[in-house]
């Protein structure tokens, strides 16, 4: 069997949080993955991730956690950026920003490879200013300490082009290539003919019943306004997006993708007591 492993989208607040741990437990009982890996960045009231969140995120069974454009929005976080070993911030902000640029991860069978896992930010329409994400990957790769590395690449980007010429860049170097940040899932997952999987993006975990799982009315008045309006997080329909993939341990190239997508039950803990 290969290394099966699930990236799930990004956690948005309270109802992608609840979410998130009522589903893992059926994440695990069918895709049987050896690690279950997630973006945390939106998950405290969906702007950045606090230590709390973080506890409670790796209790309901997430074994890595990755952060975006929002990494330092919670400056709790930071301390527990430069002291655990399974979360990391964005690999190509500057040389003296706080938090692990890789992470590795072991599956709980040490007989298959560990995952290293990395995020680069895209550069088009993002607001936090970061280096060039290609040449970023490339540096990071040589860096790894294993000489044929399992690698999965967080593409954090606005723009679809640009996510799908990080993975074109890096097919048959990276097994995986897996768009986050628009909070909408695209409908193009594949494996490049170098056997790397990619998919734009992933969407979400949070309310669907929203905007990009912010509240509707709000986002409308702000849009037909002009005016500021606190856009808070939503909190019905809430269902939790990802991806399941499977990697073979010898080539360290995709076997296969497939999208997740789960809704939750707000009737049912930990929506409920």
């Amino acid at each position: 069997m290969g290394v099966r492993l699930v990236m799930l989208g990004d956690i948005v607040g309270r109802a992608g949080r609840q979410a998130v741990a009522q589903q893992i437990p059926v994440i695990r009982a069918r895709w049987k993955p050896d690690l279950v890996i997630a973006n945390a960045e939106n998950a405290t009231r969906g702007s950045g991730l606090s230590p709390d969140h973080y506890q409670k995120l790796c209790a309901s069974g997430v074994d890595g956690l990755t952060l975006g454009d929002h990494v330092y929005r919670r400056v709790q976080i930071v301390a527990t950026l430069e002291r655990e070993l399974n979360i990391i911030r964005p690999a190509n902000l500057p040389a003296l920003a706080k938090g692990r640029r890789w992470m590795q991860l072991q599956a709980p069978d040490t007989s298959k490879p560990p995952v290293f896992v990395l995020t680069v930010l895209g550069r088009i329409f993002t607001n936090l200013p970061a280096n060039d994400p290609f040449s970023t990957v490339t540096e990071v790769l040589s860096q790894l300490p294993r000489r044929d590395p399992l690698v999965l690449v967080e593409a954090h980007a606005e723009a679809t082009s640009e996510k799908q010429a990080l993975g074109r860049f890096l097919d048959g170097r990276a097994a995986a290539v897996i768009g986050t940040h628009t909070h909408v899932p695209t409908a193009d997952a594949c494996i490049f003919p170098g056997g790397t999987a990619f998919i734009s993006d992933i969407g979400m975990c949070g309310p669907h019943e929203s905007i990009l799982g912010r509240r509707i009315d709000a986002v409308v008045k702000h849009m037909t306004s002009s005016m500021p309006i606190p856009f808070d997080v939503a909190e019905g329909d809430p269902r939790v997006n990802g991806v399941f993939l499977e990697i073979d341990p010898s080539s360290r190239r995709a076997l296969a993708i497939e999208r997740i997508e789960l809704a939750a039950d707000p009737r049912r803990p930990p929506f409920v007591a």
